[in-house]
């Protein structure tokens, strides 16, 4: 017993297949990869992002609408395509030369194309302590096609829709083995809940095809959970859709709001609007520490969990902060549209006097609610995942900034069109200083609120996964 707790006992293991150890796993090394990721990451993506809503702007002369939307659109494809990776890195390679593989094509990429471009978002696996492995190497073996095995028992339950569900759950059907059927998985105890997918752990004798078993007509209780698994987590990864359109708005619509304010820093210095989403990672930077070192310590002592909260309580920290993200942003638009009307700035081709500094609130609690959301977003998907599609759920919860993005696109599409019906500027006309982009934080504050108090109940009844044999 002694010497299995040296190992992580998630089903990783090290390029050689062997279980990892726990103390050579994360810590230092991890920090090193993803720091180095999150820096690439950042100077890349986001100041690709935040520059080419200006260009889009000034140079080709779109609408402010038509920029964002481009912007969100472009972004909102970026975190779609890690779902590729995963569904390979799961299904064939794993996750160790899944990345290997993906790195060799993407530098030999640039250097064919010598293009600029983005490192992609790949992230190191963590184990169940909450420590990142990518040297000693958390590979997680691939267990074949996730999808394939999903759709198995989706097909065998439909076949077996008359068919009686026992009442004693050992009767269904797993393998005799100690190990899962499925290679890289623990086994999964039985839930209750979703009944219906229980029948295709129904043996039958129809079930046996010449003395082998049909995986689309039987399956086993492991399988079955998986599909549990990936249905349960599919309400708050649709929570965080929303707030990932927040997000969004840092590289859209805080620029150009950013543009209309005055940059300068004493008499010979300015900071381009662009340059302001630095706020968002200083603020990441401060809160990551802080949230380890003291949040942390002092949360354990009222709830008693080891980490201080729960994931999804995490989450839903990060959910409210958002919020007042968006009430600081409404609140500096507010302030500004009455310098206009003061001033009767209107259509003065001039910084209005008022510094672009009033913006920083609103990027520095965007940067803290990411540390409580996307951060225990990837932690929760990870932990809850079947460990045979912790790759695929990771990349999961990388598309809620992807549709996030894209929500964004469907709002400011629709707000437009509303409100430019009979000839009317609407509120996020070219010249915001004649608009009302305060309304359109109002509508994301109202949306984000609504978004967390749906949360609130889909968490309560959130079932976690249970390991066959733990306690």
């Amino acid at each position: 017993m002694a010497e299995d707790n040296v190992y992580t006992g998630d089903g990783t293991t090290d390029i050689h297949k062997n279980p990892s150890l726990k103390k050579e796993t994360g810590r230092w090394k991890a920090c090193y990869f993803i720091l180095g990721n999150e820096c690439c990451e950042r100077l890349a993506y986001y100041g690709m992002s935040t520059n080419l809503v200006n260009y889009l702007k000034l140079r080709l002369n779109q609408g402010n609408s038509t920029a964002s939307n481009n912007i969100t659109n472009w972004s909102g494809t970026c975190y779609a395509t890690p779902l590729i990776g995963a569904f390979l890195a799961d299904a064939y390679l794993g996750r160790y030369w899944t990345i290997a593989s993906f790195s060799v094509l993407y530098f030999l990429g640039m250097s064919l194309l010598t293009l600029s471009a983005a490192a992609p978002g790949l992230k190191p696996s963590c184990n169940d302590d909450g420590v990142c492995n990518p040297t000693q190497a958390q590979v997680g073996r691939p267990g074949g096609s996730p999808l394939t095995r999903i759709l198995q028992v989706i097909v065998a339950s439909f076949r077996k829709t008359k068919v009686n569900v026992p009442s004693d759950e050992s009767l269904l059907f797993e393998s005799a083995d100690q190990e899962s059927a499925i290679q890289g998985s623990r086994k999964l105890d039985h839930t209750k809940a979703m009944s219906f997918f229980d029948k295709a752990a129904v043996e039958t004798q129809e079930d046996h095809t010449k003395g082998s078993v049909d995986p689309w007509r039987l399956c086993t209780v492991t399988q079955v959970e998986e599909l549990k698994s990936i249905i349960r987590l599919l309400p708050i990864w649709a929570s965080g859709i929303v707030f990932s359109a927040v997000y969004s708005q840092m590289s859209t619509m805080f620029v150009l709001q950013g543009n209309t304010m005055d940059p300068h820093i004493g008499p010979h210095f300015k900071i381009p609007s662009a340059s302001l989403s630095i706020f968002d990672t200083i603020s990441v930077i401060f809160w990551a520490p802080v949230y380890d070192r003291f949040i942390v310590p002092l949360a354990r002592k009222y709830t008693g969990h080891k980490n201080g909260f729960t994931q999804l309580q995490r989450m839903g920290i990060g959910l409210v902060i958002s919020i007042f993200a968006m009430l600081t942003a409404g609140i500096a638009e507010v302030a500004r549209l009455n310098m206009v009307r003061k001033l009767n700035h209107y259509d003065v081709d001039q910084y209005l006097p008022m510094s672009i500094f009033w913006q920083i609130p609103q990027y520095f609690l965007i940067g803290c609610a990411e540390v409580f959301t996307f951060i225990g977003q990837l932690e929760f998907f990870y932990d809850q995942a079947p460990d045979a599609m912790r790759s695929m759920c990771s990349a999961l919860s990388l598309t809620t900034v992807s549709l996030g993005n894209y929500l964004s696109t469907l709002l400011v599409t629709i707000i437009t069109k509303v409100t430019t019906a009979n000839g009317q500027l609407g509120w996020i006309p070219d010249n915001l200083n004649r608009g009302h982009l305060d309304y359109f934080y109002w509508l994301l504050t109202v949306l984000s609120l609504l978004n967390f108090l749906v949360y609130l109940w889909i968490s309560k009844f959130f079932t976690y996964k249970k390991v066959a044999g733990s306690s």
